[in-house]
Formats: structure tokens, sequence, C-alpha cells
């Protein structure tokens, strides 16, 4: 054991080894997962889409005449689609602090009925200064979200069901863009002189809703398997042992200032950064302006949030069938988010360069951009499952969501009304993005296969036992020469 180790302080540690003195057949095994899934997978789900849907509720709103009653001018509107980002980026350092040192469910529970209430405040806010303002604020409770999610689902899963989890909840982001296509096509149906305004009823259901759900995620949601009161003691042994295999700990509550400063010079963590920052900057023209772009190509209003729907549908099938060949497939995870990075970058190629007149061509195209949702997902799969040392891993998680925030923020920008129909700044960034992201994933791809080889080949085959030790203990993968990447 190490010297410096806290045992109080390592989250698991002494259910895991209780654990390695009980035997538990294959049965129970699958029964404690099947129940992990059951409880665990629809509050991360929901959570994320809430999230995601809060979020961009700007997109929807703007087919309402959003604009013209907050009296929006020049790129007014980019900035408040921007501004969340800043919040994120200020937010998510305290946020990843207060998950570390509290129970996660506590600080997500909190955040959530805060964001909840901004959007709800949206409704007053009849300025461009008063709704940047909320934005920001908006920002900042949303921060925990996302990155808890992330570190969270290295709490509950193995390194091998970790991909296809992932990519479940985040499928959430293609769920939540479908079911807020149909609240606007519904709302698209009501009369546009009523009272409350149209945009004013999409924050209205979103914020209320929001609210409502933090009291789930506050009650429910367990925060690890140590203290799942959904699992019975056995059970909470058994999902112990289960993640200490993934050789990376759970969760420490001290803080280890030379992880901190090992996550900057990380290799992994500085190529996922460089990845999601290229990756986020078409993300924020998605996410903010699809609705435009697709109204531009010459559709209804009530047509293109039908027609949104079905690049949200794109982005589910996309990472359920990455997720599942991830499942079934040993070192599989960087390939299939370059197939994926390929299939988005050459659908940004089409959408920019395809001649105006072949709408539906650029449409399909442009629907297609949603696989980018793989690579982003593999990105944070890195964190959760080849990132070892609690502290090291929520620090790169927080570098790799401050590109996802700079990346996004600066996303709304090079969307220029001038541009209309066409805007090829905003195809081009598509293009240019995806094809830094593709990049990255390979060169991340050739690092680790070959550490991997390096470390067969200096000493030996890896010990699993001594791996999840170390594991349990909060080393990194530095420090564990018997940690292996999976790919």
């Amino acid at each position: 054991m190490r010297a410096d180790l806290d045992e109080g302080a390592a989250v698991g540690y002494q259910q895991y080894h209780e654990a390695l003195l009980m035997e538990f057949s294959d049965k129970e095994v699958r029964r404690v997962r099947w129940k992990i899934d059951a409880i665990i997978l629809p509050i991360f789900l929901i959570t994320q889409a809430l999230q995601f849907m809060d979020k961009t509720a700007l997109n929807y709103a703007n087919l309402f005449g959003y604009q013209k009653a907050l009296k929006l001018k020049g790129q007014q509107f980019n900035y408040l689609s921007a501004m969340v980002y800043a919040g994120y980026f200020f937010g998510q350092y305290p946020c990843g602090w207060l998950i570390g040192r509290f129970p996660a469910q506590r600080v997500l529970g909190i955040s959530c009925l805060l964001w909840g209430f901004t959007v709800l405040i949206l409704t007053q806010c009849r300025s461009f200064s008063s709704a940047l303002a909320v934005r920001f604020i908006m920002g900042v409770f949303e921060a925990a979200v996302t990155p808890g999610l992330t570190l969270m689902t290295g709490f509950w899963y193995t390194r091998r069901e970790i991909p296809l989890r992932q990519c479940i909840w985040f499928s959430s982001l293609g769920w939540g863009g479908i079911v807020g296509s149909y609240i606007s096509m519904g709302i698209s149906k009501l009369p546009a002189t009523m009272t409350p305004e149209r945009w004013e009823l999409i924050f209205f259901i979103l914020g209320g809703i929001t609210m409502l759900w933090a009291f789930v995620i506050y009650f429910l949601l367990p925060d690890t398997p140590a203290k799942a009161g959904f699992l019975s003691e056995r059970e909470r042994l058994i999902a112990v042992q289960r993640v200490a295999g993934n050789e990376t700990g759970i969760k420490n509550k001290s803080f280890n200032k030379k992880q901190a400063l090992v996550a900057f010079t990380d290799p992994k963590a500085l190529l996922v950064f460089t990845s999601v920052f290229a990756a986020a900057i078409p993300n924020g023209v998605i996410n903010s302006f699809s609705t435009i772009i697709i109204r531009d190509l010459g559709f209804t209003t009530t047509k293109t949030t039908e027609l949104k729907s079905v690049g949200d549908a794109i982005q589910i099938i996309a990472l359920l069938i990455g997720g599942t060949i991830t499942l079934n497939v040993p070192n599989s995870r960087l390939l299939t988010a370059t197939a994926a990075n390929i299939i988005c970058t050459v659908a940004a190629a089409c959408t920019a360069y395809l001649p105006r007149s072949n709408t539906w061509g650029r449409l399909v195209s442009f629907w297609l951009v949603n696989a980018q949702s793989v690579g982003f997902t593999v990105s944070l799969v890195t964190i959760s499952s080849n990132m070892a040392g609690y502290t090291h891993r929520s620090f790169a998680s927080a570098m790799v969501f401050t590109a996802y925030c700079w990346g996004n923020f600066a996303g709304p920008f090079v969307v220029k009304d001038s541009e209309a129909p066409n805007y090829p700044t905003a195809t081009a960034g598509l293009l240019a993005g995806y094809s830094i992201k593709l990049g990255c994933h390979l060169i991340l791809l050739a690092y680790m296969y070959f550490i991997n080889k390096h470390r067969d080949n200096t000493y030996g085959p890896a010990n699993k036992e001594e791996s999840n030790e170390a594991g349990m203990q909060d080393r990194t993968e530095f420090e564990n020469k018997d940690f292996r990447y999976v790919l």
C-alpha cells in the first residue's frame, strides 16, 4: 500500500479489499450491471438531454421572433449563443472540485435546479444586456453536467462497457434535438399574436421541466457504487470490484497537486484538447444555427423543425452503431472514431461545395455532419478509461471542456448574415474543424499503440491484479507500469 494513501479519501478502497475475499457468480455480476443500467443510465441520458435543450433553446426561439422581441442588432444574437460557453468555462473548475469533494448527485441536482431557473428568467429579459448576463449565469450552472457525467461513467462501468454507455447517454443530444424540434413544431401552429409569446413558451416549458428533474437527480442518483442505495451490501461490493478492474480507481476526495501538473503535460490530454477545440467550432455552428441554415435552403418554419429532427436521429444512430462496435470489437475505439470523422469531413465538404441548386444533396450532407458526435464521445471515453488518478483525470477533463467551451464560443461567429444563404465561412469552418479532429485522433491512436508496445517490451506482460490495486490506490497510468491503454 502507498504510504501517502488516505483510505478514507479513496472512495471504494475498503470495499474493494473486502470484495477480494469473496466469490461472485457471473449471474450476480450481470444482475448488478442490469440494475446499474436501469437506474443510472436513464438519469444520465435525461439530464444531458435537458442540459442540451436548455443550452440550445435560442436555436428554436430564433424561429419565433426572438431577435425582434429583444431588438437585437448585428452579431448580438451570436454573442447570446456563445455566452453560455463563457459561463461554462468559469463554472467547470469549481464544479469539478465540488464533484470530487462532495456527493456528485447533490452538486448536479443543485446545478440543475439553478440552471432551470435561469431558463425561466430568460422569459423576462427584454434587452440584449440582461439576456447576455442570464446566459452567462446559465453556463456556470450547466458546467457540472457533461464533465460530471463523464467522470461518473467511470465510477459505474468497466472499461469495456464505458464506450457504449457513454454513447447511449450522449445520444441524448439527438433525443433532445428531436424533442426540441417537435416542441417547436407544436408551438409553430399556435397564433403568432398569442400571449405569452411563442418564443417565451419554449423557455417556460424547458425551464419548468428542468427544475422538476433536479429533484430526481438530488434524491435518486447515487454518488458512487460504494453508496448505491438501490444495491444490496453484497451487490455494492460486486459493483466496486467490477470497476476496480478499470485500473483507474473510482474517486478520491483528496487533491493531488502532482497529478494536476501531470494533466497539463499528458500527450493524450493535449491531443484530445486540440481535437475537441477544432470540432467544437463547427459544433457551435450546428447547435445555434442549424435551423437557420436549413430554413435558408428554402423550407418553411414548420418544415425546418421537422427536417432538423432527421439530423438528430442520424446522430443517435451513429452513436449507437459506434458504441456497439467498440463494445464487441476489441481496441476499435479510435478506428471507429476515425471512420465517423471521415464521414463528417466528407459531409462538411459536400455541404460547403455542392451547388446551391442541389438542395437535398446539401441537406443530406448537413444531416451526416452529425456523425461527428462519435468522435467527441470517444474523446470523453479516453478520459474516463485511459487516464488514471482522480485529480489527473478531473483536470484533464477540465482541460478538454475548456477547449469545448471556447470552440463553441467561437463557432457562432463564423456564421455571417451577409453570407446567407450559402454561408461559405461557416461551411469551410465545418470542414477545417473536422479535418483537424481526424488528424488528432490518428496521432492519439499511434501514441497509445506504441506506448503499449514499449511497455510490453520493457516490463513484460501486464500484471492485472497489481494494476487494479495501483488504480484503487489512485496512481496515474504513468506511475503504474502494468497499465495498458485501450485503443
